[in-house]
């Protein structure tokens, strides 16, 4: 599996030649952001899980930021974060918000304001108040779901690849005594 994984890995060259990496050529270059066994691929996962609940388009640089600070594999972290998709982030934030509105106490959603006869500026200041009214339990519900999942990825990740090395280390020893 992991011969399979180095075959879209880039090589050292190739980050190097990069005139867009070459200023953080000695950073990317550190082994642990490619090496690929069972503590990195758990904490790629992890970050890649943790930083995939950023808003827009700084999850990828979120994860390589993280992926460099705890030297874990670079290009898994990049990859997990693509488990956050136009399908699915708004549920993942409804869940979010949920979990941070349960934490906080409250209600169970709160609607947004009526666009009635009150005039613009009233609308206006009303979708303002409602906007902040979903920031604090937003906010919260992601920081804890964004931890949930890492931690959840992480012990996943472990179990897995422990349960391949002694599915491996089973049909080797069937074969030597065979």
């Amino acid at each position: 599996m992991r011969k399979q994984i180095r075959k879209f890995l880039p090589d050292h060259q190739a980050i190097q030649g990069n005139r867009w990496l070459a200023p953080f050529g000695d950073t990317l270059l550190h082994p642990r952001l490619w090496h690929l066994n069972r503590h990195s691929a758990a904490g790629a996962v992890a970050v890649g899980l943790f930083c995939g609940l950023i808003p827009g388009p700084f999850q990828m640089l979120g994860a390589a930021i993280g992926a460099v600070i705890f030297r874990v594999n670079l290009p898994l972290a990049l990859f997990t974060t693509l488990y956050t998709n136009p399908l699915t982030i708004v549920p993942l934030y409804i869940v979010a918000f949920a979990l941070g509105k349960s934490v906080l106490g409250g209600g169970v959603f709160i609607m947004p304001p009526d666009s009635g006869s009150a005039g613009i500026f009233a609308w206006l200041q009303a979708l303002m108040d409602w906007m902040l009214d979903l920031g604090m339990p937003l906010l919260l519900g992601l920081i804890l779901l964004a931890t949930l999942l890492a931690v959840t990825g992480y012990v996943a990740v472990l179990f897995l690849w422990r349960l391949y090395l002694v599915r491996a280390w089973k049909q080797r020893h069937r074969s030597k005594t065979a």
